[in-house]
């Protein structure tokens, strides 16, 4: 029912589900508001928003002004102090001839999160590939837990905060694939590890290959004496040796014949994995699933990284997700689902803390801005994105060229466009092999066979990124206004090769200019919103964070960037002095 004085189009406002549900947020995270709200006659009207806490205690109460005389479009902001389940109201007066009239919304829910689900750099390794040993006939030793134990510096070292490790559970003999995806694997061959379930067990079970459980918990806690959390991969599928398939035979689909349907994605078919079928005995796949997440938080596991969750029912999401929240409000969930964007819109309305995003794929300025403009402000609600520039099962077009210039443009992209980004183990290599052409698959896929890598070699040589991705993560450290994502302003630029941003957190300004070129100079005039920067129309001095140099700018900066020298340069990540 409309109030005394009619409040409307809310911003930001999530209903899903014939329900409102939380607005994202995190500790110590602004929200900006919005409404539009008036009155009958030309009465005068005051606004203001307030947050209360789940004791219904208001904790905040900031002003709304209105945009522009005469719209009826007010603004404001309210700061969420500590992690929680909150709500905020958008509150109207007037007061005239001493006559005071109230208007008041509805409650729209707010729920903080701790900092990781929203800002994190993501590095992705399988371990059996950490430590692996080539011997002299050409066969490949397994890495282990202990072994990749040893890889956890190097991590740390490149400034990554997450670890996400591909399943780590007992593989499936049945239809095991070969190396590059063969149907036919042979005796030393090692499986897909998403291709879960044997005579060893299920998905609370360790890979015998990579040690035993308790191997698992000293490679968990070595991980955090690192200042690495790890996230586990929860993909819901199984083997057609899943213990699963035995003792709950009703949780699979089934062909005419009778016969268990294995997984398919036209024109790709998975033999070796069985989709779940959630419809013939619900509470008893969620329930297990319960257990299964329950099982890996006790061995220190606080993220988990969800594989296909879009082929999966969202309710089933929204049941299990609110029932862990309630019992562990520290535990984050990244969804995999590179799908419809409406699909994964849902996905996070149901209460996953962020997604995987499109960003692999966007690379013109007009995509990148595009893109960039939705996540961080039309979207930020109810969808985080997470910005990846590459994954196992995708090796984009444009890296297929191994242009190291390219590998750097784009972690610089995103590592300063959103919070979170993440990268998989070889990027730094410049790993680029396509399988074939107009493909996306790697040649010599990780997910097929185990990889021998010399880490440190490549270093020592100069062939190794791994030195620009630590200074990219330590900036990002450094910068708040690089951990937050609704702040980031778009400015033009007179090339359609040169990419122009801002980001603000009070007194810390980050701009960055990137050539989206990796193969030739550019050149062009940057022309800075100084009202969206919150400066004076003026010369302001700034400082490049990746080389150190001091600079003087003005609203209209000509840069040049040339990513072919020696020590080439694709981007300015710059310090404006205030």
């Amino acid at each position: 029912m409309i109030s005394r004085i009619p409040i409307s189009d809310i911003s930001p406002v999530v209903y899903f589900g014939g329900e409102f549900v939380p607005v994202k947020a995190i500790a110590g995270e602004s929200i900006s508001v919005s409404a539009t709200i008036t009155i009958e006659g030309h009465e005068t009207l005051s606004a203001e928003v307030c947050l209360f806490n789940s004791k219904n205690k208001m904790v905040d109460c900031q002003p709304l002004i209105e945009k522009s005389p005469g719209t009826d479009r007010y603004e404001g902001s309210f700061t969420v102090p500590t992690e929680g389940n909150f709500h905020f109201v958008v509150k109207a007066t007037s007061t005239s001839q001493y006559r005071t009239v109230t208007g008041e919304s509805d409650e729209y829910p707010v729920r903080a999160d701790r900092d990781r689900a929203l800002v994190g750099a993501w590095y992705e390794f399988f371990p059996r590939s950490e430590g692996a040993v080539r011997n002299a006939d050409g066969s490949v030793t397994s890495g282990t837990f202990a072994t990749a134990t040893k890889r956890l510096p190097g991590v740390a070292a490149m400034g990554f905060d997450i670890l996400y490790l591909p399943p780590v559970h007992p593989i499936g003999i049945s239809h095991r694939k070969g190396k590059n995806n063969t149907l036919e694997a042979k005796e030393d061959d090692c499986g897909v590890p998403w291709a879960i379930g044997n005579a060893d067990g299920g998905h609370d079970a360790i890979n015998p290959a990579l040690g035993t459980m308790k191997d698992f918990e000293e490679f968990v806690k070595a991980a955090g004496k690192q200042g690495l959390e790890i996230a586990m991969d929860l993909a819901l599928q199984t083997s057609p040796d899943h213990p699963w398939v035995k003792s709950n035979p009703e949780w699979f689909n089934k062909r005419a014949d009778g016969t268990i349907a294995y997984a398919e994605n036209p024109p790709k078919k998975y033999q070796d994995i069985y989709p779940i079928n959630f419809d013939d005995d619900y509470e008893g796949i969620r329930d297990e699933v319960l257990r299964i997440i329950r099982f890996w938080v006790s061995k220190g596991v606080k993220i988990f990284r969800v594989d296909n969750p879009h082929t999966k029912p969202v309710h089933f999401w929204q049941d299990l997700l609110a029932i862990v929240n309630e019992e562990s409000p520290d535990v984050v969930f990244l969804a995999e689902a590179f799908t419809r964007p409406a699909m994964m819109h849902a996905l996070g309305k149901a209460g996953f803390h962020q997604s995987y995003t499109y960003f692999t794929w966007r690379t013109s300025k007009w995509e990148l801005t595009e893109y960039a403009k939705e996540v961080s402000q039309k979207t930020s609600a109810f969808f985080r994105p997470n910005f990846w520039v590459n994954t196992p099962d995708i090796n984009p077009f444009h890296l297929q060229s191994g242009n190291p210039a390219m590998f750097a443009l784009r972690a610089v992209l995103a590592s300063t466009l959103t919070p979170s980004w993440g990268m998989y183990a070889g990027y730094e290599l410049y790993e680029h092999r396509a399988f074939k052409e107009g493909g996306e698959e790697y040649l010599d896929s990780e997910k097929y066979e185990i990889k021998v890598r010399d880490w440190e070699g490549a270093i020592k040589k100069g062939l190794s990124l791994a030195p620009y991705i630590a200074q990219l993560n330590a900036i990002r450290k450094a910068h708040p206004t690089l951990r937050r994502l609704r702040n980031l302003v778009f400015h033009t630029t007179d090339s359609d090769a040169v990419i122009a941003y801002s980001k603000r957190e009070g007194k810390d300004l980050i701009l960055v200019v990137v050539n989206l070129d990796p193969n030739f100079a550019q050149g062009t005039t940057v022309h800075w919103n100084m009202d969206a920067l919150g400066l004076p129309a003026q010369d302001f001095e700034v400082k490049d964070l990746l080389d150190g140099s001091s600079m003087t700018w003005n609203p209209h900066t000509y840069v040049s960037l040339n990513p072919t020298r020696p020590v080439g340069k694709v981007a300015h990540i710059v310090q404006v002095k205030i």
